[in-house]
C-alpha cells in the first residue's frame, strides 16, 4: 500500500470539513455580488459629508444571503465547481499559448495588441470556450449534440430556419443608411 503524503491528507481533510463544498463557493458568491453592488450602487447610496458611499450594511446583507441560498443548493455548487475549474483550464490553455507563441519572437516582446484580428479571434475562441463550459457544467450540453445527432428532425429544421431568419433581421436592422448629402450652398 503506498503511503500517502501529509499534504494529501490535508486536502482529503479539507474535503471532508467541506471547505470546497460550502466555504470556498460561498466565499465567491458573496465577494462576486457584494462587489457588483457595490459598484452599481443599486441599493442606495448615504451620504457621508461630501462624498456619497454605496450603503455596505444592506449590500453585505444581502450578499451574505445570496451566498446562503446558493450553498444549500447542492445542484448550484456542483455547477460552480464543475464551471469553475473548468475556466481554470481554460485561462491555464490560454496562458500556456501565449508562452508558445512568445517562443518564436526570440528577443522581441510578444505582444498581442500587434494583431487586433488575432486579438478578436482569440476573444471570440474564449467565448466560444466559456459558453461551451457553461453548457457543459449546466448538462445541457447533451441538448446541442442532440441537434446534430437529429438533424432530420423537423424540430432541428425549425430552429435552423429560426435562426436564418433572425440573422437576416439583424443583418436588415443594423445596415447603416448614409444621410443624403446636401447640396453645396454657393
Amino acid at each position: 500500500m503506498a503511503q500517502q503524503s501529509a499534504f494529501r491528507g490535508v486536502i482529503e481533510f479539507f474535503g471532508q470539513v467541506g471547505l470546497y463544498d460550502i466555504v470556498l463557493p460561498f466565499l465567491l458568491v458573496f465577494t462576486i455580488l457584494f462587489a457588483i453592488l457595490e459598484k452599481t450602487k443599486i441599493l442606495g447610496i448615504e451620504k457621508v459629508g461630501s462624498t456619497e458611499l454605496p450603503k455596505k450594511n444592506i449590500n453585505a446583507m444581502v450578499a451574505f444571503v445570496v451566498a446562503f441560498l446558493v450553498i444549500a443548493s447542492t445542484q448550484l455548487v456542483s455547477v460552480i465547481n464543475t464551471f469553475m475549474a473548468n475556466i481554470v483550464l481554460l485561462l491555464i490553455l490560454g496562458v500556456s499559448f501565449l508562452l508558445l507563441v512568445g517562443v518564436f519572437f526570440s528577443d522581441k516582446q510578444f505582444n498581442l495588441e500587434e494583431f487586433p484580428k488575432w486579438k478578436m479571434f482569440f476573444m471570440v475562441l474564449m467565448f466560444i470556450g466559456i459558453v461551451v463550459i457553461f453548457l457543459h457544467s449546466m448538462n445541457w450540453l447533451k441538448y446541442v449534440f442532440a441537434v446534430f445527432q437529429q438533424w432530420d428532425a423537423t424540430w432541428a429544421a425549425t430552429f435552423l430556419f429560426l435562426i436564418i431568419i433572425l440573422a437576416f433581421m439583424w443583418y436588415v436592422v443594423a445596415y447603416e443608411h448614409k444621410p443624403a448629402t446636401e447640396d453645396k450652398k454657393k
